[in-house]
């Protein structure tokens, strides 16, 4: 959704705060797309704290559900946002090119407020998602989520450089 700027660059001091309704429904990610199962209204506040400078302030929380790096089960990942960006929109040339750069949300005078929710996920993306810390993952032969339980594989791995003497055990029986 966008909102746009110039209502609290009208007048001076001028603060504006609304609850702004996320219309990001999945975060694609790393080529993937991982839905978000919950999510809050975002409350905005977008102060004028100079000539053309303004602070945005925004809180929300979203719950994305992504597998576990282990076992592939589904884990809902909350997601806390507290942004807090000043802008100053008076700038000209490369100085603003290099600020709008960082934050693809602003477009002129409109922000993108789905946009700035998306970026503040990604940059709180966690390394490794686990469904539990003692998660047994999954077994490499037959996949079982080992999780639910021990399969019947056989897991001994013998290291390849004594194949050939184990086959010199196995002819000698």
């Amino acid at each position: 959704m966008l909102f746009d700027l110039t209502e609290v660059l009208s007048g001076e001091n001028k603060v504006i705060q609304r609850e702004i309704p996320l219309e990001l429904n999945a975060i694609t990610y790393q080529q993937e797309e991982f839905p978000i199962v919950a999510k809050t209204p975002v409350s905005l506040t977008v102060s004028h704290v100079g000539k053309k400078e303004v602070l945005i302030e925004a809180e929300a929380k979203v719950t994305v559900r992504i597998p576990c790096d282990r076992c592939l089960a589904d884990v809902d990942k909350v997601f806390h946002l507290n942004i807090s960006r000043g802008f100053d929109l008076q700038v000209e040339g490369e100085t603003r090119r290099r600020e709008l750069d960082e934050c693809s949300f602003l477009d002129g005078f409109q922000l993108d407020v789905d946009l700035m929710i998306f970026n503040e996920i990604i940059l709180n993306w966690p390394m490794k998602v686990l469904c539990r810390e003692d998660c047994r993952g999954i077994c490499r032969k037959c996949g079982k989520n080992l999780n639910e339980g021990a399969c019947d594989c056989d897991m001994t791995e013998l290291d390849p450089r004594m194949a050939k003497i184990l086959d010199i055990f196995n002819n000698s029986r």
